[in-house]
């Protein structure tokens, strides 16, 4: 049975001190939270209602909930967490940084939303997420979601048999237009200035990958507005139904450089990170990192499993130190 939510119903912000604020209302943030409040810890989510997938119309690749529009999910996730007493705050941190520690000595870290509001926790879990930077073709970002695409796996059965452009941005849009191959026979490789080997040239035509040389210089609609191709810096059009682009991945990182985490570029341009080791810890004593922050490539599913981890870690470690004080004090009272 579900704990009694009692004064967490309400979702106001708490003037006591939690066990976790969670930074992240997303998969991974809602899972963490999940865990930690089964646990009977007192957990506040703080959700800047931004989420990464916000554009797409249904959720793919994550059993069960294959299909399902991803405000359905946060919304059916967030009544999860405050059904076991957790609650949601909507708002973005300003600052996120540690504090004085506790008359025992036990860890402490305040977190200032934008609007001025604060709360003190005795753990931190960062579950920001990503945002996707696309490259700078004007019209591009307009169709982001829907005809522009760049997880094969979330969205390419959506999108098969259809005429399909990669518009390269770097060495790991080649691994991305095999992927797409297996997706549709018209595929189209637009270089963008980006270098092909001999090698690579050859497996794309082995493929029927065709390649086009000129750079693309904008995105064209058809008179309905949907995506109808791009036309190149020589004048030339070139229809595509579906363009597919590997984006620069980066954490989100807004009101966090109090917690000085540790971050990694990762190589070829893919983007930049959040480090972290086994269940989501850092260098930092008494944050977690868990999801898209520092996993860029995870799915909804991959970031949930993540989440339910460091969660399930953070309230073990909160369960030693609580037994910890507790001896303590009785050694204190004894002696």
């Amino acid at each position: 049975m579900p704990a009694q939510a009692s004064h967490y119903e309400s979702d106001t912000l708490p003037t006591e001190t939690v066990d976790v604020v969670v930074i992240g209302g997303g998969a991974a943030g809602l899972n963490g939270a999940l865990m930690l409040a089964r646990s009977r810890r007192s957990v506040v989510v703080i959700d800047s209602g931004t989420p990464r997938n916000a554009p797409a119309a249904a959720m793919h690749g994550f059993i069960v909930l294959d299909g399902t529009p991803p405000p359905e999910i946060l919304k059916r996730g967030r009544e999860q967490v405050r059904q076991y007493g957790g609650r949601i705050i909507f708002g973005e941190v300003a600052t996120a940084e540690p504090a004085a520690p506790s008359a025992d000595g036990d860890l402490r870290f305040t977190i200032t939303l934008a609007d001025g509001r604060t709360l003190t926790a005795r753990r931190v879990l960062v579950a920001t997420g990503l945002r996707d930077v696309l490259p700078e073709v004007p019209g591009l970002a307009k169709h982001w979601g829907h005809s522009v695409v760049h997880c094969p796996y979330c969205h390419g059965y959506e999108v098969r048999d259809e005429p399909i452009g990669i518009l390269a941005t770097g060495p790991a849009s080649v691994h991305h237009a095999l992927l797409f191959r297996q997706l549709t026979d018209d595929l189209i490789y637009f270089t963008r200035g980006t270098d092909l080997d001999s090698e690579t040239r050859a497996r794309f035509a082995a493929r029927d990958i065709r390649t086009v040389e000129t750079d693309v210089k904008e995105v064209v609609n058809d008179d309905g507005g949907a995506l109808a191709g791009v036309r190149l810096t020589d004048g030339t059009f070139v229809g595509r139904r579906i363009l597919a682009v590997a984006t620069q991945m980066r954490a989100r990182t807004e009101g966090l450089d109090g917690l000085k985490l540790p971050m990694e570029d990762l190589p070829d341009n893919m983007g930049r990170r959040f480090n972290s080791a086994m269940a989501g810890t850092t260098e930092i004593p008494g944050v977690w990192v868990a999801g898209n922050a520092t996993d860029l490539t995870a799915q909804v599913g991959a970031s949930a499993a993540a989440g339910a981890l460091a969660g399930s870690h953070i309230n073990a470690l909160l369960a030693a130190a609580d037994t910890d004080a507790a001896l303590a004090a009785a050694q204190k009272t004894t002696g």
